[in-house]
């Protein structure tokens, strides 16, 4: 019996055949109706309900809830079904040590197994989970966010740097497979600061002669800083043309100024699903790829569609992952709203704004909801900043919530002028006065941990340690 592996499972001209990429995608996405869309996603959700049925974790959520075989039959129905997020996989792996109950791979007859492949994410709330991969769902997902790659601009001659994390973590090899797979560009792995060290990677871009640099914008802004300390400049010295990234609210007008004026393109997605979604050369939002994916924004306490304009989590249904661990509204806890207005790229996708903060890491300060990530692109656009902070919610004696805003000042960290204007300009955005402090360029490192993490620190929440029934 010869067993099935990644490779033999997979048809490589089906699958862009399904999920094509680059003008064939262009010329797809202007010609489907949204009628067509609801049909094709009808049907895949139909396939991923009934492989969720022989999945334990989902016989548990959905028995919990009271559905049952034959209960949910469109699309139509979804919002019947419980929402699920990263706890409940958590739990899955408690009762089921060392992978959970979640995969689905028992499911299987014993000879057609597909095989799996296992990373986690980033543990940046909490322990990192493990993410279960089979190959047509690790495959699409790679395909996908080439399909992100291609409409971004990227071509077959681009040198592509790579500052993604390796090891279990997800992101590395997801994007190095994406790139390699499905692009013709030329692919440098060099990690984070810890893989390789900042001031190698500089050299490598130059040495190499790197066209695109892709990655979490923290890092690559800190990129540049590391360039100028070595008298490499990207102006001169560098061919960096287009930044493909997790951009969310960062300034990207600062980061583009950095690099030398180059392009600079958001796309979004998690661990679980893969890419959700991503900007395009009209750079007005965040196309949604809705002939793989159906996205919900959904009320932060009630999981009721948001309302229009409002923002929400984003709760997913991957309809692409009917091999292993299949997903069904599962809620990323990522907050965006739906964007309006028609595509001037004449696209029939749904476009959103983008990631715009966590609601597991929002703070309440006096009635308002803050989300720490946004705060990055409310700083004033200013040379007397490295754009690098970190809040820090406290509260007084009296039980009044403070939140600080600790911010990196290029030049002079006593400088209360500039003090007074960043916390105005954050008063303004916010709704509520803050607290800023500066502190001299590079400090906040350690506690960001900029270097080091996929997702810098953004909030340190000082009321837990003040507050025994916070803990």
């Amino acid at each position: 019996m010869t067993a099935t592996t990644y490779m033999t499972a997979l048809n490589g001209a089906q699958l862009l055949s399904e999920f094509p990429i680059g003008d064939q995608f262009l010329a797809y996405a202007r010609r489907v109706s949204r009628d067509e869309l609801r049909e094709r996603q009808n049907t895949m959700f139909r396939r991923c309900v009934a492989r969720a049925w022989s999945v334990p974790f989902y016989q548990w959520l959905w028995g919990k809830a009271g559905i049952e075989r034959g209960d949910i039959k469109s699309l139509d129905d979804l919002q019947k079904l419980p929402v699920f997020d990263k706890s409940d996989l958590m739990a899955s792996i408690e009762r089921a040590p060392p992978f959970g109950d979640f995969h689905g791979r028992d499911g299987y007859p014993e000879n057609e197994r597909p095989p799996v492949i296992i990373h986690t994410t980033s543990g940046t709330t909490g322990n990192p989970q493990i993410v279960p991969f089979g190959p047509r769902g690790r495959e699409v997902q790679n395909l996908l966010l080439a399909r992100a790659y291609r409409l971004h601009g990227m071509v077959d001659s681009d040198v592509v740097h790579s500052v993604y994390g390796h090891g279990l973590i997800n992101g590395g090899h997801y994007i190095r497979e994406a790139v390699t797979h499905w692009t013709g560009a030329t692919f440098i792995p060099a990690g984070t600061g810890v893989e390789t060290r900042s001031v190698r990677q500089v050299e490598l871009l130059r040495s190499f002669g790197a066209t695109v640099i892709v990655g979490f914008a923290d890092y690559i802004k800190r990129l540049a800083a590391v360039a100028r300390e070595a008298d490499i400049l990207p102006e001169r010295d560098l061919k960096v043309r287009m930044i493909c990234g997790h951009i969310g609210q960062e300034d990207r007008g600062a980061l583009s100024k950095v690099w030398n004026d180059c392009e600079i393109f958001d796309w979004y997605g998690v661990a679980d699903t893969g890419t959700i979604a991503s900007e395009g050369p009209d750079h007005d939002g965040l196309y949604v790829w809705e002939d793989a994916q159906v996205l919900e924004i959904a009320d932060i306490d009630t999981h009721a569609p948001a309302a229009a304009g409002e923002v929400g989590d984003m709760i997913v249904t991957v309809l692409f992952k009917d091999d292993i661990y299949p997903m069904i509204r599962f809620n990323t806890h990522d907050v965006t709203r739906w964007r309006s207005g028609s595509s001037s790229l004449g696209l029939n996708f749904r476009r959103i704004d983008g990631f715009l903060g966590r609601s597991d890491n929002m703070v309440k300060i006096r009635g308002i909801n803050v989300f720490p990530s946004a705060i990055g692109s409310m700083l004033p656009a200013t040379d007397k900043l490295t754009g690098e902070y970190i809040c820090r919610a406290e509260r007084d004696e009296n039980g009044r919530d403070t939140l600080v805003v600790v911010v990196e000042a290029r030049h002079d960290p006593a400088d209360r002028t500039l003090a007074d204007h960043i916390r105005s300009a954050l008063h303004q955005k916010l709704g509520i006065d803050v607290a800023v402090e500066l502190c001299p360029a590079g400090s906040l490192a350690a506690m960001t941990q900029v270097e080091v993490r996929q997702k810098p620190i953004r909030l340190i929440d000082a009321r837990r340690k003040q507050d025994p029934a916070r803990t």
